[in-house]
């Protein structure tokens, strides 16, 4: 099973999609865009395209587990998905992605401009990573 993860930004939305076995993180990109909507419509594209059966969204909880602006921006884009994309759509805590995303681009050499193009399609990659973790200990998911 295919599995789309995003990393769902104001202006910048990273996807990572995870290999035909649902194992392993596979393609990613970014979306450069704005809108809602837009961003919905160029993620049910590559749902297409990549033959996805499910989407990870992940979901900002405060660090204190209490849920902010961010989560509830969350919660819109995952009813905008499921009613765009037709698929199921899991809301992923994702606390802490972004900032690991940075370390470990800053680790692999990368300066601040090429860490900020590719930064959201590695916080994908994590959350994805995160969530196919948990499917293997958790197979119903």
């Amino acid at each position: 099973m295919r599995i789309m993860a995003i990393d769902y930004g104001d202006a910048h939305t990273g996807v990572a999609i995870s290999d035909p076995t649902g194992l392993l993180a596979g393609y990613t990109t970014v979306i450069d865009a704005y809108r809602p909507e837009a961003v919905a419509e160029r993620i049910a594209a590559l749902a297409g395209e990549h033959g996805a059966e499910r989407i990870v969204l992940g979901n900002p909880i405060n660090m204190d587990g209490t849920r902010g602006p961010r989560s509830e921006k969350a919660q819109a884009m995952k009813a905008l998905l499921e009613e765009t994309v037709g698929l199921p759509v899991v809301l992923w805590d994702e606390r802490r992605t972004t900032i690991d995303a940075h370390q470990i681009l800053m680790d692999s050499g990368k300066n601040a401009r090429k860490r900020k193009k590719v930064v959201d399609a590695v916080a994908a990659s994590l959350i994805l990573e995160g969530y196919l973790t948990y499917l293997k200990i958790h197979p119903e998911g």
